[in-house]
């Protein structure tokens, strides 16, 4: 009955609690429900949220606003992960609340390097440039 292979791609269930503590998070920390003033002055960007196979780990990709005091704001939310976790598990109703894991969203980087090398003139060009292997028929 079991699986005999073990998949790395997240179960449907992750995907969709990994979603709601996102969601939920993000709200949580837009409208500044955690007591401390310097987490709430940051603006953080929730991107993703992953969750262990059991539910009993999440770990939310973040960014603060432009990129800037990203070390400042990973320690923050870290600072305060008991409130934001007692305060994201009031709004989800799951069995366990897990426990929350705070990592920095690295694909916005990886977009603006690949904006960076697609905008220089040698790649556009060479992007532009007939494919020399295509069939001239």
């Amino acid at each position: 009955m079991g699986r005999m292979s073990r998949s790395s791609a997240p179960s449907q269930r992750q995907l969709r609690v990994g979603e709601l503590i996102r969601r939920t998070l993000s709200e949580v920390l837009s409208r500044g429900d955690v007591h401390d003033p310097e987490l709430n002055a940051m603006s953080i960007t929730v991107g993703e949220v992953r969750t262990s196979p059991d539910l009993k780990v999440a770990t939310a990709f973040v960014l603060p606003l432009g990129g800037r005091d990203a070390e400042a704001a990973l320690a923050a939310l870290r600072r305060n992960r008991g409130e934001l976790r007692r305060a994201v598990s009031k709004k989800i109703d799951l069995k366990f609340s897990p426990e929350l894991r705070f990592a920095l969203d690295e694909t916005f980087d990886r977009m603006d390097e690949t904006r960076r090398l697609l905008s220089q003139e040698n790649v556009r060009r060479d992007l532009a440039a007939p494919d020399p292997d295509a069939d001239e028929g």
